[in-house]
């Protein structure tokens, strides 16, 4: 045991690797219950939070406990297929998460600012 340990001490992970996967492409019908079967295979979790409105059906978060678990996980289930689905799992990376939105707030911003100076985009 302990010189598993001493192993994942000496392991360098890539940047993006962290303990948040994020998962597309789920069965909308599918429940936590059976999220915990699939990822639970792969180690502790401490969290699934599966989307729930029209734009986040078929997403779903899952968070580790332990760095390594979520990078064997990602690693194995990327592409398993669940319901004649194939899941999508990737790490979760927040800096790109909210890109969207920044720009369609921004853009917004930028309208305003146009119609308070009289600009049109001629």
């Amino acid at each position: 045991m302990a010189m598993a340990m001493q192993k994942k001490l000496n392991v360098r992970l890539p940047p993006e690797v962290n303990r948040i996967l994020y998962v597309r492409n789920l069965p909308y019908k599918i429940t936590s219950e059976e999220m915990y079967d699939i990822f639970g295979k792969y180690g502790a979790i401490r969290q699934i939070r599966v989307g729930n409105t029209p734009e986040t059906r078929g997403t779903a978060f899952v968070v580790y406990e332990d760095i390594f678990d979520a990078k064997n996980a990602c690693d194995h289930l990327s592409g398993f297929n669940v319901c004649n689905r194939y899941l999508v799992v990737l790490y979760y990376q927040p800096t790109k998460a909210f890109k969207k939105v920044d720009t369609d707030k921004k853009k917004e911003e930028i309208e305003s600012m146009k119609a308070k100076f009289g600009l049109n985009d001629e």
